[in-house]
């Protein structure tokens, strides 16, 4: 299954399934207003297209059966959501729809950050996953990764926390 590289064309794909894979995980730990209120800020139109235009970030598409199946976002340098150095990438985002789960997608979106981490010769790749998203810690710690800190996620005005979970390349 090729990753497709996202381009500025591909911005309804990508609100699309940005807003669909979100909602889709974290809908039944939230209220709809917080739900609601994240995903006006995150994934609408204007903010994704900065996104998409930031040459420090990447979005890449898999494709399963003829559809856009899940997604990647990888930042590096002021890209990242967290100052961790130039020495660093970070996965922002990394869903896949359910109806997908446990084809592989995930580790190979993984993978593709991986490989783009040692492109750009990076020494380590990080991500913030919510401390209650167990599945999603399992999967990254037997990827080898490790919790190295922790920071606050905002979902509307509900303060939540996000692991920071690094790996060292």
């Amino acid at each position: 299954m090729p990753l497709i590289k996202c381009t500025p064309e591909h911005l309804p794909e990508l609100q699309a399934i940005s807003r669909e894979t979100f909602t889709e995980t974290f809908k039944e730990q939230n209220s709809p207003e917080h739900m609601n209120a994240y995903l006006e800020k995150a994934y609408n139109q204007e903010q994704l297209a900065l996104e998409l235009a930031n040459p420090e970030s990447r979005f890449y598409f898999v494709h399963s059966d003829d559809e856009v199946a899940g997604y990647l976002k990888i930042n590096v340098g002021e890209a990242q959501s967290e100052d961790m150095g130039a020495d660093s990438l970070e996965v922002e985002r990394i869903y896949v729809k359910k109806k997908f789960h446990k084809k592989g997608l995930g580790k190979l979106l993984l993978e593709k950050a991986f490989d783009v981490a040692a492109e750009l010769e990076k020494k380590k790749v990080w991500l913030g996953v919510w401390e209650h998203n167990e599945n999603a810690i399992a999967f990254y710690k037997k990827k080898g990764f490790v919790q190295t800190g922790a920071h606050p996620f905002y979902m509307g005005d509900d303060k939540q926390i996000d692991l920071i979970m690094t790996k060292t390349m």
